[in-house]
């Protein structure tokens, strides 16, 4: 694939200002990775600065490794783009809640973080095409006898949900009987569940099943559909087509050149068999179909 050569002073000017701001206040609350993130890529390397948000509290997808610097499957991602697309990369760690606001205050570039595409972020920012899709499922306690997303929407019951989630979102559209607990991490709602104070929490399938086997005594994982699949994005500034455009074309390539199965191999490989053994749809297979809905 050939590099853009598109007119980037913005960004280069929106990079400027964050890393003064960084330097100001010391870094605090971001992160950049050496070696990678943060360093120079590809033949064009310096010449425009792509700045990127992500969570970095979603393994394997976005994450930290043992030193401290960002990793998993988003991280790659991105770098791999930066590097055939002559960009300099900075990832920045922000919360879940302040991913969009960074792209409308123009504190970053695009947005990399297993965001679902929605009607209501689409009014916000633009998205790319879908780059994976993933389903809801529910962690119950282990006593609750939730076997059903019927069986939540009971007055009594008390569902956690990740606050902005489009598990918060189901939730406050559908559950109007049960009680909706909205905490701030995954760790937290998985947390109230395992210990009882939750009947049930609501996230993608992965984190799910990762969660059940960390707690097989006090959980147990429910994964009968109830809504639609959800499609994830890269997010960018509204209008910022030339981005999105890159961003479009990496992605199509990505599905194509097997980009995607060396991420799984390096990230996801026992995820993947499990998937495989559940009947499970697997996070890049669009075989059975490419109409976009809506992660996190």
């Amino acid at each position: 694939m050939s590099i853009a050569n598109a007119a980037f002073s913005r960004r280069a000017l929106i990079a400027s200002a964050v890393a003064a701001a960084a330097a100001t206040a010391g870094v605090s609350g971001c992160s950049t990775a050496s070696g990678g993130a943060g360093s120079s890529a590809g033949s064009n390397a310096g010449s425009r600065t792509l700045v990127v948000g992500m969570e970095l509290a979603y393994p394997p997808f976005e994450t930290r490794d043992d030193a401290g610097e960002p990793t998993g499957v988003s991280v790659t991602f991105m770098r791999d783009f930066a590097e055939e697309y002559g960009y300099d990369l900075r990832i920045e760690n922000m919360g879940f809640d302040g991913l969009i606001p960074s792209l409308q205050t123009a504190s970053a570039d695009c947005v990399m973080s297993s965001i679902t595409i929605t009607d209501e972020r689409e009014e916000q920012v633009d998205f790319t095409d879908p780059y994976a899709v993933a389903q809801l499922a529910i962690l119950a306690n282990a006593s609750s006898g939730i076997s059903s997303i019927d069986d939540l929407n009971q007055a009594g019951r008390t569902v956690a949900v990740k606050t902005g989630s489009t598990g918060d979102v189901y939730a406050t559209n559908n559950l109007d009987q049960a009680e909706i607990l909205r905490l701030a991490d995954e760790s937290a709602c998985v947390t109230e569940v395992s210990q009882g104070r939750a009947d049930g929490f609501l996230y993608d399938q992965l984190t799910i099943y990762r969660n059940q086997l960390a707690n097989p005594d006090t959980t147990v994982a429910v994964y009968i559909p109830f809504q639609d699949p959800e499609y994830w994005g890269i997010a960018v500034q509204q209008g910022d087509d030339e981005l999105r455009e890159e961003l479009n074309a990496f992605i199509a390539e990505s599905k194509r050149n097997g980009e995607f199965d060396k991420l799984t191999e390096t990230y996801l490989a026992d995820e993947k068999a499990a998937f495989d053994e559940l009947g499970f749809r697997w996070f890049f297979d669009f075989d059975e179909g490419s109409d976009a809905g809506e992660g996190a």
